[in-house]
């Protein structure tokens, strides 16, 4: 692992509980995040492959909610305390401790991935080949949903996150990087904030080539 994901490891480690009582409500009260993640369970299943990753799943709440869309849902995620806490919180469904840049998954695995807000941490260099790995384990015709924070600047903002340092990222910028790894966006919604921290909240559901 490189410096920035030990770092990201330790800071979830240590805040497993607290991150994981913030979020256990599966998105109450955000219904634009709802529809876009309902829309890509909906397509996902269209595919006829309901076998989806939810990398950087965190504590299992979207795993979770995406296997109640139908979906055949496991998670992953770089920090052990987490994975432990998704296994214990959801222990129908499958967790496992991975980086999204080496996922252990053969290739065309998923008919859909969710990547949300789990990209945020990766430096802007180290981002084309965290896609290329998305891309290597769906299958042609699959989809990924990527939610990040969008800043209306040509380039990528570094911010102190409440956990970890993240990036921002212009919406444009993002897709190009998809496109390059052949993830083509075919929709998009960017909307207010949701949070203080005033960086719009942007989603992108796109399709591998």
């Amino acid at each position: 692992m490189t410096g920035h994901q030990y770092e990201t490891r330790a800071a979830y480690d240590g805040v497993v509980e607290l991150y994981a009582s913030m979020f256990a409500d599966q998105l109450e009260g955000r219904p634009l995040t709802r529809g876009m993640i309902g829309s890509f369970a909906e397509l996902v299943r269209a595919t006829g492959n309901t076998r989806v990753a939810d990398v950087g799943c965190g504590p299992g709440h979207l795993t979770a909610m995406l296997h109640d869309l139908g979906l055949n849902a496991s998670g992953f995620d770089l920090s052990p305390g987490m994975v432990e806490h998704a296994r214990r919180a959801h222990p129908a469904l499958r967790f496992d401790e991975a980086r999204m840049e080496a996922l252990p998954v053969e290739d065309g695995a998923f008919g859909g991935m969710l990547a949300h807000y789990s990209m945020i941490h990766t430096p802007p260099e180290e981002l084309p080949a965290l896609l290329a790995e998305q891309a290597r384990v769906l299958a042609p015709g699959g989809l990924l949903l990527v939610s990040f924070f969008a800043t209306d600047g040509p380039e990528p903002v570094r911010f102190d996150h409440k956990v970890t340092p993240a990036y921002s990222w212009p919406v444009d910028r993002f897709a190009e990087l998809l496109e390059g790894a052949g993830l083509i966006a075919f929709a998009r919604l960017i909307h207010d904030p949701a949070s203080e921290r005033g960086f719009l909240d942007a989603h992108l559901l796109t399709r591998l080539t």
